[in-house]
């Protein structure tokens, strides 16, 4: 048995040789189908990796008050978005000041500029550091850990302490300290001088925005740094019993309800969002690009199998007479077909492992090019090697059925 299965594999492999330009045609029909899907699938595999690490670590347990929501409110029917106010640091304060909700801590920041000159001696960065103002809540409820050195503590907030935590980037050899140890060196921002207490870990890129080329310093010094006008505030809640978080919720609307003093029947002119909804709604789009993988693939690989079937039907036609003679030596019907059948399995597998390579290899090159977290995805290989096979069982049945049942006494006679 196993010697007549080899038999008929060589006999496959040569008939494959012989028709080598149809066959390489049909092989990159099969593979462009297998590439869309395993390339599409890889890329967005990446995306979502990207987004669950960003914001894994903020946790489910985390909210945020903001200007707005993530998803556009319209008023009427029409184009005209609604325009919320800034949060400013009045509000902020008195958020603070009010907001007494069990295990909650509450984390203010924003944005002092994202195109600042950080200096070191003689040595100066390209003017494109990011420069925010926090309290001493902000790394906890951002997810965020020092590698070296320690965070800000509450004196150094309530103090203004001259004092910065550094992203990771400005630890590296070609940085601006150039192999020495940033902690406790003294840096200078807009003529400003403060001393180096903590470098934190890691975070990479997120669709082009550098998450380690950034300085963290106390909330006070940098509003007298960064004075431009409408400043926008974000207010972050993390509280660390998760069962809590829905009353959490509730008390933190009311409470910045009352300090924009909304009367009961307007709506709220400020949006709340947590951590887990913004991944879920994310996760939702990147499901209509799975979609889209499914269906260009579905179509593509249509056409392939027809492609294939066509292949083996002229291959049976133009090999009749070697279809009598092996039928004239002996050959049983079960072996022509399996011969056909393996020919067909053969030039689909080798079209599937030419896909998955090109859509792999897309997959990396789009996750190189927009810095997400590639892994492999052996999800989308699965189903591209199970697409191939049904692809060949489905195209490669009829032509072997059909030189089966072929008249050895006719078969001879073709010419």
């Amino acid at each position: 048995m196993f010697e007549l299965l080899r038999e008929n594999i060589s006999i496959a492999f040569n008939s494959i040789r012989s028709q080598l330009l149809r066959t390489i045609l049909t092989v990159l029909i099969i593979a462009i189908g297998i590439t869309a899907l395993v390339g599409i699938l890889s890329a967005v595999s990446a995306l979502e990796n990207t987004i669950s690490s960003d914001f894994a670590s903020m946790g489910a347990n985390t909210f945020n008050i903001q200007r707005y929501d993530f998803s556009s409110k319209r008023e009427g029917g029409g184009e005209i978005e609604k325009i919320n106010p800034v949060i400013n640091y009045r509000e902020v304060r008195k958020f603070e000041d009010n907001y007494k909700y069990p295990q909650a801590k509450t984390a203010v920041s924003f944005t002092g500029t994202s195109g600042a000159e950080v200096k070191y001696r003689n040595e100066k960065t390209d003017p494109e550091v990011r420069v925010l103002g926090v309290n001493e809540n902000f790394l906890e409820n951002s997810g965020l850990k020092v590698e070296n050195g320690r965070e800000f503590n509450v004196f150094d907030i309530q103090n203004n302490n001259n004092v910065v935590i550094l992203g990771a980037d400005f630890a590296k050899a070609e940085g601006l300290f150039q192999n020495s140890n940033p902690l406790d060196k003294t840096i200078s921002i807009r003529g400003a001088k403060f001393k180096v207490i903590g470098i934190l870990e890691s975070k990479g890129s997120t669709f082009g925005n550098n998450q380690d080329l950034r300085v963290l310093m106390p909330i006070q010094l940098a509003r007298s740094i960064f004075t431009q006008p409408k400043i926008n505030y974000n207010l972050s809640v993390k509280v660390d019993d998760k069962t809590l978080l829905e009353g959490a919720q509730d008390e933190a609307i009311i409470t910045f309800r009352n300090i924009r003093k909304l009367n009961p029947i307007e709506e709220n002119n400020f949006g709340l969002e947590r951590s887990d909804d913004l991944i879920n709604r994310i996760f939702s789009i990147t499901s209509y690009l799975n979609y889209a993988a499914w269906i260009i693939s579905i179509i593509t690989i249509f056409g392939s199998s027809i492609a294939l079937m066509n292949i083996m039907l002229v291959s049976v036609t133009e090999r009749t007479r070697e279809i009598g003679v092996r039928k004239a030596l002996g050959a049983k019907r079960k072996t022509i077909a399996t011969q056909f059948f393996m020919e067909t399995l053969i030039i689909g597998q080798i079209g599937g492992i030419v896909g998955i390579i090109f859509g792999v290899l897309i997959g990396l090159g789009v996750s190189a090019a927009a810095d997400f977290n590639f892994t492999t995805p052996w999800v989308a290989i699965i189903w591209a090697t199970a697409i191939t096979i049904i692809v060949a069982v489905l195209a490669g049945s009829y032509p072997a059925a059909k030189a089966a049942k072929q008249d050895p006494i006719e078969s001879l006679r073709y010419e």
